[in-house]
Order: C-alpha cells, then sequence, then structure tokens
C-alpha cells in the first residue's frame, strides 16, 4: 500500500479516509457556477505539476518563491507563485476559540485563553479544471509560550482541529479537510494553521501539501 509522511513523521496509507486533523463533512466536490463566474483575469504560466506530480524540484522551488510572497502579504502572487490564481476567498472573525475546536485542540482552549481567531477559506485553481481549496485559521494566544504550546498540539496527528470554516461559503460541494496535507507557522503570539484538499479536477498530495505550506504564511484577511 502507497504510504506517505505527515508532518508529525508517522507513514499513514494514501487512502485513509482518517487524517490528521479531520475536520469538515463527507467528501470533496466540484466548484459551483457562481464560484467559476466570480473569476479573474489574471494570465498564469502553466503548471503541469499541478495535476500530474512533475517534478519535485520544481514544485519545492514554487513553495519557497510562494511562502516569499505570503510573508509580503501578497495572496495573488503567492498562488501565481504555485502556478495558481484565487478564484474566491471568504473570512471569518469568531470570538471564541472552544465553540469551534474539537479534540485536545478544545481541551486547550479550556485551559489557555484564545485572544482572537479568524478564519479564512481561499479556491484557487491552475485554470485547466483542477481546483484546489484551502483553509487558513490565525490563532492569537495570550502569551509566546502558549502560542508554541499550540503549535505542538495542533502539530500533532489526531489531536483535534478548529474547524475550517463550510466549503458552502465559496460555493463549492461538500469538503472534508483530512488534515494529510497541512502547514502551520508561529510567530510570537500567533499561529497559523492550512489545511488544502482538492475541489475538482485532480490536484497531487504534493501539490496540495505546499499549497498548505505557503498558506501558512499568509497574512490575516
Amino acid at each position: 500500500m502507497t504510504r506517505f509522511i505527515t508532518k508529525d513523521g508517522r507513514r499513514i496509507p494514501l487512502n485513509n479516509s482518517g487524517g490528521k486533523k479531520g475536520a469538515g463533512a463527507v467528501a470533496a466536490g466540484v466548484l459551483a457556477l457562481s464560484v467559476a463566474a466570480g473569476t479573474g483575469g489574471v494570465t498564469l504560466p502553466s503548471a503541469p505539476e499541478v495535476g500530474s506530480g512533475g517534478s519535485s524540484l520544481r514544485l519545492s522551488a514554487r513553495k519557497a518563491e510562494g511562502q516569499k510572497a505570503a510573508r509580503k502579504g501578497d495572496t495573488e502572487g503567492a498562488w501565481q507563485r504555485m502556478g495558481m490564481r484565487q478564484l474566491k476567498r471568504t473570512a471569518r472573525q469568531q470570538a471564541e476559540c472552544v465553540a469551534v475546536s474539537f479534540g485536545e485542540v478544545r481541551e486547550f482552549f479550556t485551559r489557555n485563553r484564545c485572544t482572537s481567531l479568524e478564519r479564512a477559506l481561499f479556491a484557487v485553481t491552475d485554470g485547466a479544471g483542477n481546483t484546489a481549496v484551502i483553509s487558513v485559521v490565525w490563532v492569537g494566544l495570550a502569551s509566546t509560550g502558549d502560542a508554541r504550546d499550540f503549535q505542538t498540539v495542533m502539530n500533532r496527528h489526531g489531536s483535534g482541529d478548529v474547524h475550517p470554516l463550510g466549503s458552502h461559503l465559496l460555493g463549492l460541494a461538500d469538503i472534508r479537510f483530512t488534515g494529510l496535507r497541512y502547514g502551520s507557522d508561529r510567530d510570537g503570539r500567533s499561529v497559523t494553521i492550512a489545511e488544502a484538499e482538492t475541489a475538482g479536477g485532480q490536484v497531487g498530495h504534493d501539490t496540495l501539501d505546499a499549497l498548505a505550506e505557503v498558506a501558512a504564511y499568509l497574512p490575516r484577511v
């Protein structure tokens, strides 16, 4: 059985339906017409590795460039470096962390005060029928120590999650976020967590994982 290594170093079957976090609904769907109607006029270079699992070296270079753009606050540029363009996004602020989390993550929030929570959902495409949806969550904690401990909990397999926003907000069919394509970043008292899944066509695991790792560097929306 084909396996791959998740962020915590565990080897997980490629067809595993569980995942690191396990939030979301039932199955990945396709983009609704309302999302397609919202596409912009951005012209992008072709990116054969998005659907076909091309050169890992090229993908690694794209990821590095995408992370650099994300750090600068250039969200559109980050997607473009990955050979994608943004179709649509939505964001919400949440005052209460416990209510939108589960598992050990929820238990952490009951013991350690969350000072802010913002969630966003992005739909991106390569222009060739391959579409990904990316959840990004920014969590503010009371101290840098709490932030470090929270990231440790989040990065551990099976520890629970902060529920991503519902994919219906983007006009998508239900998407199950498995947490197997995952990225995180910590900056002082703030932790960013990102997850990516296929929404239409074929987007390979490595590309989804790279998209999540790029998204973890995005600024708050």
